[in-house]
């Protein structure tokens, strides 16, 4: 199981496990919904692939897999 990440690759916004505002690519690339709608399109810059809303990981699922603390930071042209 992948791990979920805990921000925006584009602007380091928080974005913890029940975050309705996550949004992910096939590879699980994620991104805030905010660089989305301003810079992204939908498509994720890394891979080009379709973003689409990261699924929430909650209770035990959270407690036995918990999301990782590692940030992941690869800012893109246009976002803050």
């Amino acid at each position: 199981m992948l791990e979920l990440r805990p921000n925006c690759e584009c602007c380091d916004c928080d974005l913890p496990p029940g975050s309705p505002d996550a949004l992910i690519c096939s590879f699980e690339c994620t991104f805030c919904r905010a660089c989305n709608q301003k810079h992204l399109n939908g498509h994720c810059p890394n891979c080009a692939g379709q973003l689409s809303p990261r699924p929430t990981r909650v209770g035990s699922a959270l407690q036995n897999n918990p999301a990782t603390t590692q940030r992941t930071l690869k800012p893109h042209p246009g976002c803050a």
